[in-house]
């Protein structure tokens, strides 16, 4: 096969390594082999074990009178990342909520209208002239920016909108992607710019700051019930472990005694510092400690309780059960020693031939007296 004269191949293996148990090994090897199976690093937490936060927000009750929509938005969700990762962000209104001005709004807008008459007949004249966003060209009153801007910007966003909802499929895709760097300049421009129909833009502010905003129907107590409703089916699928509501009303301490049963933690941000909320809430603060960012700082203190509050469960728990053992075991010694006098009588009585009273016949107890 391989010819006349065979040939030999020598292939040299490594010799397999012998299997090492327990009883080869000395003590000191094995608590080594041991030691450095129990000193490999494990990974460490992944950001999941962090509880989930939700912010639920009560707009009928509680909505962003003295501030920006969008800034209490956002610095509301900056307060509530410190008691974990926000998840869910709900924001429950009725119509009216939306058509609702604030007082500081209004004011706002008489001024704006009293300066731009006064530009328009010449008896007032702005020390820096007006810029349009868009394209940046300059204006010296106000209303001339105004028309400007919607004779020509406004309608090339009408445009834009209409190509898109005329588009379908990739195309669709890639025209929204072409045109959202326009479309995002144009809505940044018309935010300062031009005034909102029906209220002031609350809506729109808070789904820009991230909030998924809920209408209600026009009903008594609609979106309460509804906003109520949804915090409970969050802890009844186990979604969020700590809720921050926005709310002064006390409809909802319901609410707060079912997520404490739960253990769930509750916070409530609301000016009624003597609310029966405020009582029953795991933390607490005011919308003037959010807008300042003091509650961001404070919010560390308030985990800090809820952990030092977990550890003394933990010890009085621990405490609770080494005092019932310690009774459980007294019990059993008591048992044990009243067994062996009982043992040592026995033998008392068989070793003297000593018998009880009620054992001895008549005649045998007046021989013993």
């Amino acid at each position: 096969m391989f010819g006349t004269h065979g040939c030999r191949i020598l292939l040299r293996l490594p010799s397999p390594t012998p299997a090492v148990s327990a009883r080869h090994l000395g003590p000191l090897s094995l608590s080594r082999l041991l030691h450095a199976e129990s000193s490999i690093p494990s990974s460490p937490s992944s950001p999941s074990d962090e509880q989930s936060v939700g912010i639920f927000w009560d707009l009928d009750n509680k909505p962003p009178k003295n501030f920006p929509p969008y800034d209490a938005a956002v610095r509301l969700k900056l307060a509530a990342a410190a008691f974990g990762r926000v998840r869910y962000t709900y924001a429950y209104a009725n119509h009216h909520a939306f058509a609702y001005v604030p007082p500081v709004i209004r004011q706002q807008r008489q001024e704006r209208k009293e300066q731009d008459l006064l530009e328009s007949r010449g008896l007032a004249k702005p020390s820096v002239p007006y810029i349009c966003r868009v394209c940046g060209r300059n204006f010296y009153t106000h209303p001339k920016l105004v028309t400007h801007f919607k004779q020509i910007h406004e309608r090339e966003q009408m445009k834009r909108l209409n190509r898109l909802e005329s588009a379908r499929g990739r195309k669709r895709v890639d025209l929204a992607a072409k045109l959202s760097m326009k479309m995002h300049k144009y809505k940044a421009a018309a935010r300062d710019l031009l005034t909102p129909r029906v209220g002031y833009g609350l809506g729109d502010e808070l789904k820009r700051a991230g909030f998924l905003v809920r209408v209600a129907p026009d009903k008594p107590q609609s979106a309460d019930a509804a906003l109520r409703n949804h915090v409970l089916e969050m802890m009844d699928r186990r979604l969020v472990g700590c809720v921050v509501i926005v709310s002064d009303d006390a409809d909802f301490a319901g609410v707060l005694g079912e997520a404490r049963q739960r253990s769930v933690k509750t916070v409530v941000v609301g000016d009624n510092e003597r609310g029966s909320l405020r009582r029953m809430a795991d933390g607490g603060f005011s919308w003037k400690e959010i807008v300042l960012g003091k509650a961001k700082k404070e919010a560390e203190s308030v985990v800090g309780r809820w952990k030092d509050r977990e550890i003394l469960k933990q010890l009085e728990w621990t405490y609770k059960t080494v005092k019932s053992v310690d009774a459980d075991s007294s019990g059993s010694e008591l048992e044990d020693y009243f067994e062996e006098e009982d043992d040592q009588e026995k033998q008392n009585i068989d070793g003297d031939g000593w018998q009880r009273w009620w054992e001895l016949e008549s005649g045998e107890v007046r021989s013993t007296k």
